[in-house]
């Protein structure tokens, strides 16, 4: 009998408590849902939506980073203005007026809403700008004149071509300096790994405007790293070239090169200097720096407060809330318990019984009781087998060790020489001991998952040339010929003693079971992403019946067990875990009295 559930552990108790969380939580969640929507729709018509705040200040940031002055600013000021509704004013810092969409003379608010500089950009506003505060739009010596943009184009337009032959899809794209690019269908810039006939650099080198402007910066970072080497550990030109470098990359439209780490000081300083000396090289390209006003960008935004009415419609509607959850959660539990105490009956019952439960509902618990009622199946085929196994354990070690003791104790009295026949004689049944042993360890290293494979690239030709020479010997003995097809060259990434040995088990299955005059055919081929192996014969074939037990280990078809019509029954089995092992599978197909086919599919070499 089993012992009371303390009522706190009991299923039902958690359900409920859990409800009850859930449904205070649910409409907690829902009160503050109310209140933020409707402050979220006040702040919406008094125009306070952030994106739209940091699309103005995007657009002003991309004007600045492209013109030299704000000298045309007023234009794109007025439109943005009509298009959001709200007063838009640029200032200098010192507030002298640049352009306003509001009348002249009108007061500026309070304070700013943001500074527009294109070379201390917010890292928000467009990006690219979150690695050095830098506008990417600001281009200025790096722009890209007509001749070498287009010059540019084609070779990206030849790469596009190289890529496409290669099974890339990409889009040529322009960077802000007029410089092409490819980027793949999630938008990245050539991403994913470069095909080998596409790598020949033409893309990826500077043009002359490029090269002359990262001289001028690298000149630039120097001196100023030179001004400042006496306090680093190493030299300050590994850490400028490599931050330069880098810097190239990106205007590249690439990945930042791996290189001296930048948290060392070495590297913080050469980052610090290119990027100032970048900003030297940019700020006559650019506008200089700029206030943003918008207009109710300080004004106070009401609070949504709740009336003493409404506290007590959602007081109400949350107690009605809680008070159904609790009614439902204990209508669903105690259905639920149900069979889950009847599944813990059975499981708490003897195994040698296999208790199996009824199958009352078509819910999650319903699944688990056919689940059960499937493991007790299994548990109970499993005890036969063990048993069966034993069994034909036992009858295989016994018929040798019989021989081998009976031909000792006749040896022993006299009656019988110990000639040279008879050790053959022992020295072949102590062989047949040997292999049943081996086979039993081979199969208990790859149920314990101990099964060592030493992997290399195999070719699957020289593999059954290998395994038909071994087994030669034998087939010419039955009267069988042994023949190999192989189709194109497969390789794979294989263990070559332990495939020898799974070929090897079906090629001397087959022998056995296939008459004088037949035919026993290995062949490899390459299909998809797999190597698949056949071992096809024109011997006796297995019943159809019997095909799904072929893998069972000491499983034959012969049901005396004679030593003359098959081994010891484990050979399928090896070769069945040697495939799983190399992470492939095997199947058979067979038809009495024409023969058996068995087919290997393991994974290609990449």
């Amino acid at each position: 009998m089993s012992p009371a559930i303390p009522l706190r552990k009991r299923l039902l108790v958690r359900l409920l408590i859990t409800s009850v969380l859930i449904a205070i939580c649910s409409v907690a969640a829902t009160a503050w849902l109310a209140v933020e929507t409707t402050t979220r729709a006040i702040r919406e018509e008094q125009g306070q939506v952030l994106a739209e705040d940091m699309d103005i200040l995007r657009r002003l940031s991309g004007y600045a980073a492209t013109h030299g002055d704000w000298s045309g600013v007023g234009k794109t000021v007025r439109a943005l203005s009509d298009r959001t509704g709200r007063r838009i004013a640029l200032t200098t810092p010192d507030r002298t007026p640049i352009a306003d969409s509001a009348a002249r003379g009108t007061a500026l608010p309070p304070r700013a809403a943001a500074p527009v500089d294109p070379l201390r950009t917010d890292t928000f506003t467009e990006p690219g700008a979150q690695l050095s505060g830098i506008d990417p739009r600001a281009v200025g010596p790096y722009r890209l004149p007509p001749a070498e943009r287009a010059r540019v184009r084609l070779l990206a337009d030849k790469r596009q071509r190289c890529f496409a032959d290669n099974g890339v899809d990409t889009t040529v794209t322009q960077l802000p300096s007029g410089r092409s690019a490819l980027i793949d269908a999630d938008g990245v810039i050539d991403a994913g790994q470069l095909p080998t006939p596409c790598a020949d650099g033409k893309l990826n080198t500077p043009t002359v405007t490029e090269e002359k402007a990262l001289a001028e910066l690298t000149a630039r970072a120097r001196g100023c790293a030179d001004r400042g080497r006496s306090d680093l550990p190493l030299p300050t030109d590994v850490g400028v070239t490599f931050a330069v470098k880098s810097l190239h990359t990106r205007i590249l439209g690439q990945d930042a090169p791996i290189g001296p780490p930048t948290g060392t000081d070495q590297g913080r300083k050469a980052q610090e200097c290119v990027d100032r000396a970048r900003r030297q090289q940019l700020a006559p390209y650019v506008a200089p720096a700029a206030e943003l006003f918008l207009g109710h960008g300080d004004s106070a935004v009401p609070r949504f407060d709740m009336s003493t009415a409404n506290k007590a419609k959602v007081t109400g509607v949350a107690g009605l809330v809680l008070a159904l959850t609790v009614a439902v959660t204990a209508l669903v539990a105690t259905r639920l318990v149900r069979p889950l105490r009847a599944l813990t009956h059975a499981a708490q019952q003897p195994p040698e019984q296999h208790v199996r439960v009824p199958v009352t509902t078509q819910d999650e618990t319903g699944i688990l009781a056919v689940a059960f009622n499937e493991l007790t199946e299994r548990r109970e085929r499993m005890e036969a087998q063990r048993k069966a196994m034993v069994a034909d354990i036992a009858h295989e070690l016994r018929t040798p060790l019989t021989n081998i003791r009976g031909w000792l104790e006749v040896a022993r009295d006299g009656v019988v020489d110990p000639d040279p026949e008879l050790l053959a004689s022992l020295h072949d049944e102590a062989l047949v001991l040997q292999r049943v042993i081996d086979d039993l360890q081979d199969l208990a290293a790859a149920d314990a998952g101990t099964l060592r494979l030493h992997r290399e690239p195999v070719s699957a030709g020289e593999l059954l040339d290998q395994v038909v020479a071994a087994h030669r010997v034998a087939a010419e003995a039955a009267g069988v010929q042994l023949c190999t097809a192989v189709d194109g060259t497969p390789w794979l990434d294989a263990d070559p003693v332990r495939m020898r040995q799974a070929l090897g088990n079906l090629v001397s299955n087959a022998i056995r079971h296939t008459p004088a005059d037949g035919t026993i055919t290995l062949s490899a081929r390459h299909h998809e992403d797999e190597v698949v192996f056949e071992v096809a014969d024109t011997g006796s074939g297995i019943a159809e019946e019997d095909l799904p037990r072929v893998f069972e280990r000491f499983w034959r078809a012969e049901k005396s067990r004679s030593r003359r019509t098959g081994g010891s029954g484990l050979g399928l089995s090896i070769v069945r875990q040697l495939v799983t092992a190399h992470g492939g599978t095997v199947t058979v197909t067979s038809e009495r009295g024409t023969g058996s086919a068995f087919t290997l599919r393991l994974p290609a070499s990449l």
